[in-house]
């Protein structure tokens, strides 16, 4: 009879390293670094981890991760995590500060990047080499990572540089695929509670520093962020006379009007069907409907293919400090309601709806009223 043998597995995680991280070959570190960077599953916490990797494995002179928001007109940059003389930094990728955000134009390099959609170099006088590798995703320009390596940086180091930079677009593309709406290309429904969430931290963060005196308000301009539901009129009507393809025409050719309508560091959703939410940085509500005005007077002159003129009916309210994703919607859905019952085509505000008696105040979840 053949004596069984039985083979332990090996347990690689509890397994001492015979080499400390720290002293390991770059190509180790490489691979424990994409480790740690597939686990993210948040841009700013994987715009850390890229800076991590980098300082990490390259030591790099300097680096700047952009997250980039074009136009056709013009694009801006947001830089949103790197390492500089005062040692690594991050900001919230998903809040562009306008603080660190700036027209791509302001630096030649970064353009040229965006222009040949390729990597590009500028020497330094000191021999340091600046690169420049633009990430894109659904064909658009969102990201463009800027680094300064030594004159004596190897060639197996480039090599892994470039590799990092690839998966790094590999990985965001994927997020991008799963926060996107896949035809307008919007952010989708099931990120909208996340980045209202973020919104609203920041804000009432905000307004904590302002009541401290530990910020400034500026002057004129209100706290709080604005909240719209546009809603495209009688879009049931396109689909059924011109069928659902066109009706898809006209959905991604309205996105496209929204995205050039707002700024950059205005939040826009895809609900579903021919629903929107724009969330809308801190302004005065007489700015705040003069926006959306201009938006809905830019749908309803432009000639949509095979459909010609459509519509759009908007309600907005503002963001309260104690809100939910459901508070502010219900208000933004009730100016929208009474702007659909009304003649639609029209821009209507839940406060001043109700300051002027034609909609009944809603409590807040701290049992107050607010209205301004």
């Amino acid at each position: 009879m053949k004596k069984m043998v039985f083979f332990r597995p090996f347990v690689i995680i509890n397994a001492p390293l015979l080499i400390p991280l720290a002293n390991a070959p770059p190509m180790l570190k490489l691979i424990d670094h994409i480790v740690r960077i597939s686990a993210r599953r948040d841009r700013t916490e994987i715009n850390t981890a890229l800076v991590e990797a980098m300082l990490d494995i390259f030591g790099p002179r300097s680096l700047r991760i952009y997250r980039c928001f074009s136009s056709t007109t013009h694009t801006v940059v947001f830089s949103c995590a790197g390492i500089g003389p005062e040692g690594s930094f991050s900001h919230n990728a998903y809040l562009p500060e306008r603080d660190f955000s700036w027209p791509i134009t302001r630096d030649p390099l970064l353009r040229q990047a965006e222009r040949e959609a390729s990597i590009v170099f500028k020497l330094l006088e000191d021999g340091s080499q600046r690169l420049v590798f633009p990430v894109h995703s659904l064909e658009s320009l969102i990201y463009l990572v800027d680094i300064v390596i030594s004159e004596d940086f190897s060639s197996e180091n480039r090599v892994l540089l470039m590799g990092l930079v690839e998966y790094f677009t590999h990985h965001i593309a994927l997020l991008d695929y799963g926060e996107a709406d896949t035809l307008t290309g919007l952010a989708n429904r099931k990120t909208f509670d996340k980045h209202l969430f973020e919104v609203m931290g920041k804000a009432a963060s905000d307004e904590l520093s302002m009541q401290k005196g530990l910020r400034r308000r500026k002057a004129g301009v209100d706290s709080r962020h604005w909240l719209a539901v546009c809603d495209i009129d009688f879009f049931k009507r396109i689909n059924d006379t011109h069928g659902h393809l066109i009706g898809d025409e006209v959905l991604v050719m309205f996105a496209r009007l929204m995205r050039e309508s707002f700024r950059f560091d205005d939040q826009i959703f895809r609900f579903g069907g021919e629903e929107f939410v724009a969330v809308l940085q801190p302004a005065k509500q007489a700015n705040v409907q003069a926006a959306f005005d201009r938006f809905r007077e830019a749908v309803a002159a432009h000639t949509f293919s095979r459909v010609g003129h459509v519509t759009v009916s908007i309600g907005y309210s503002q963001l309260l400090t104690h809100d939910t994703p459901s508070d502010v919607i219900d208000r933004a859905d009730e100016a929208l309601y009474f702007a659909k019952q009304h003649g639609r085509n029209q821009t209507q505000c839940f406060e001043v709806l109700v300051e002027s008696g034609k909609l009944a105040p809603k409590a807040t979840n701290k049992g107050e009223i607010e209205l301004f």
